[in-house]
C-alpha cells in the first residue's frame, strides 16, 4: 500500500517543485530535444535512471564524503552514471542516440541532479533518496514529453511518431491527427512558447486552487462566528 508520504513527495516532485516547470533547472534538454514525443520520453528515462542512482549513491556514501569536495564528488558520482546511460543508449537504442546527440551527456551539466544530490541526497536516507530521485525525474521526464507531444502535434500533425527507436521494428508513423503542421513549433523559438504556455497553465491552476481554499477559510470564519 502507498504511504501518505510517498504521495507527498510524489506532488512535490510532479507539481510544487517540478525541476523545469517550477525551478526551471535543466532547460537547455528541455528547449532543445522537445521536439518529439520519442525525444522527451528517451531523455526523461535516462534523466530518471540517473537522479534515481546518484541519490543513492550520494546518500550511501554521504558520512565519507569531505564537505570541501562534496560538490566535485557528486559531478564525478554523475559523470560515472551518465557514461553508463549513454553506452547503454548506443548499445541498444542507437537510432534514438543519435536523435539525442550531445544531450545524453549533457545530463552531467544537468543543475537539477546536482541540487538533488547537495539538498536531498547528502541529508536523508538511502530509501528516501531514491524516492526523492524517482518522483523529481518523474516530474522533468513528463515534462519533458508534454512539451514534446506538444510540439510534435502542432508542428508535425502526429504523435508518437519514431517510437521504434525506443521499442524497435518497423518504422512508426504514430497517430496522425493534424493535415500538415506549423513549422515554427518544432523549430527553437516553439521550445520556448510550449514551456512558457506550460508555466502559465500551472500558475493559473496553482491561482484558482489558493482562492478556492481562501474562500472555503473564509467560508468557515464565517460559519464559527455565527
Amino acid at each position: 500500500m502507498t504511504s501518505p508520504r510517498f504521495i507527498d513527495r510524489l506532488k512535490t516532485g510532479l507539481w510544487d517543485e517540478n525541476p523545469g516547470l517550477v525551478q526551471l533547472l535543466g532547460l537547455c534538454p528541455v528547449l532543445a530535444v522537445t521536439s518529439t514525443f520519442v525525444n522527451g520520453l528517451g531523455l526523461g528515462i535516462a534523466t530518471i535512471a540517473v537522479l534515481v542512482a546518484s541519490n543513492g549513491l550520494v546518500s550511501a556514501t554521504r558520512r565519507w564524503i569531505l564537505t570541501e569536495i562534496r560538490i566535485p564528488i557528486y559531478v564525478l558520482i554523475i559523470a560515472s552514471l551518465v557514461t553508463c546511460i549513454e553506452l547503454v543508449f548506443k548499445a541498444w537504442f542507437p537510432y534514438l542516440d543519435r536523435s539525442l546527440g550531445i544531450f545524453i551527456p549533457l545530463i552531467v551539466t544537468n543543475c537539477a541532479i546536482v541540487a538533488r544530490a547537495e539538498v536531498f541526497a547528502s541529508r536523508n536516507t538511502v530509501g528516501a533518496s531514491l524516492a526523492d530521485g524517482f518522483v523529481m525525474g518523474l516530474g522533468f521526464a513528463l515534462l519533458l514529453m508534454a512539451i514534446g507531444g506538444f510540439r510534435e502535434l502542432l508542428g508535425q500533425g502526429s504523435l508518437f511518431a519514431g517510437m521504434d527507436m525506443l521499442i524497435g521494428g518497423e518504422p512508426i508513423r504514430g497517430l496522425v491527427l493534424l493535415d500538415g503542421g506549423w513549422l515554427l513549433a518544432i523549430l527553437p523559438p516553439g521550445a520556448f512558447f510550449s514551456l512558457a504556455l506550460a508555466i502559465a497553465a500551472k500558475n493559473v491552476i496553482d491561482r484558482r486552487q489558493r482562492e478556492k481554499l481562501k474562500n472555503a477559510m473564509l467560508g468557515q470564519a464565517r460559519r464559527a462566528r455565527k
